[in-house]
């Protein structure tokens, strides 16, 4: 069974990327555009150039929508991550000491499972994983390298 499992790895951790990324921007487009409608964050979008809620917002629409393709994963989850560790610390953390406390359970949680992707990288399903697959098949030495340790272990 072990061996099933971890042949499934890689398409899990492409599954996972996609609902992560996939989250993540619909916070920044319910954040920018109010999209989908009534959802929008804190009641107003936030006007161009206005830190940090502005740049969050576009952060959350670009990186979630890069991580969901699977696009410069680990740039991009690295990036998402960080500003999702500044919202908690900087807007949940003064309100309490505890995630339940303050509000900042989806800060944490993206915090944390885009930082496993900065770690992983982008799993099956991904444009990274095809760029390096083409790049590969074509001879390119460093691309050939990348896609063979980005291929999925066989046990």
């Amino acid at each position: 069974m072990t061996g099933r499992l971890n042949s499934a790895q890689p398409y899990a951790l492409g599954l996972f990327r996609i609902v992560v990324g996939l989250l993540f921007a619909c916070h920044g487009a319910a954040s920018l555009f109010d999209f989908p409608n009534g959802t929008q964050m804190g009641g107003q979008a936030p006007e161009i150039g206005t830190w940090p809620s502005w740049y969050a917002a576009v952060i959350q629409l670009v990186g979630g929508l890069l991580v969901m393709v699977g696009l410069g994963t680990r740039a991009a989850a690295f990036i998402s991550s960080g500003s999702m560790a500044y919202a908690y610390f900087k807007v949940h953390q003064p309100e309490g000491l505890w995630p339940l406390q303050n509000s900042g359970e989806a800060s944490a949680m993206f915090c944390w499972a885009l930082l496993l992707l900065v770690f992983t990288g982008s799993g099956a399903l991904g444009l990274d994983r095809l760029f390096a697959r083409r790049a590969a098949e074509s001879g390119s030495e460093p691309a050939a390298q990348e896609a063979k340790a980005a291929a999925p272990a066989t046990a």
